[in-house]
């Protein structure tokens, strides 16, 4: 009986990989007080994405963020992709949006609408504009933003600068 169900788990599991057909992750809803904590109390490299489903170049620079982040898999360094969407695209649609472009790195929804209020706690400098990206590891004291879209280099570099 176990042999049954130890090949009926291999089967449905290779099932998955291999079709994609996949349960789609959850995406929370972080007011900017919540995110501001979930990033102070990081206890290794971090790299916070802010983007939407309609910024172009924030969807071509994606995939290489999810590529890179694992790259640096050993040394612990995480990708969250803040999605900066309508309050109607929230989940359903920017589910469907990471699923059809094959996101992979944890999303989450920044449930906000005053940038005036959320910009400047993440970086005094975010006029609001995305793609943005901001690099943090408390452990050393590291911080550094960016309001632009990212090379594949300018990413990597990034990410050997935090890791000093």
């Amino acid at each position: 009986m176990i042999w049954l169900f130890l090949k009926y788990s291999v089967l449905s599991a290779a099932f998955f990989i291999f079709t994609g057909e996949v349960q789609a992750q959850t995406i929370p809803s972080y007011k900017i007080d919540q995110l501001d904590s979930l990033i102070k109390k990081s206890k290794h490299p971090m790299i916070i994405n802010f983007w939407a489903t309609f910024c172009i170049p924030c969807i071509e620079e994606i995939p290489y963020f999810i590529q890179k982040t694992k790259d640096f898999e050993e040394q612990k360094v995480s990708l969250l992709l803040v999605s900066l969407d309508m309050e109607d695209y929230y989940p359903n649609k920017i589910i469907n949006f990471a699923g059809k472009h094959n996101f992979t790195a944890p999303i989450a929804w920044l449930n906000e609408t005053d940038a005036d209020l959320f910009c400047p706690r993440i970086d005094e400098s975010w006029s609001g504009a995305i793609p943005a990206t901001l690099f943090v590891n408390n452990a050393t004291g590291y911080r550094k933003f960016f309001e632009d879209q990212l090379s594949e280099k300018q990413l990597e570099n990034e990410i050997h600068s935090m890791l000093k």
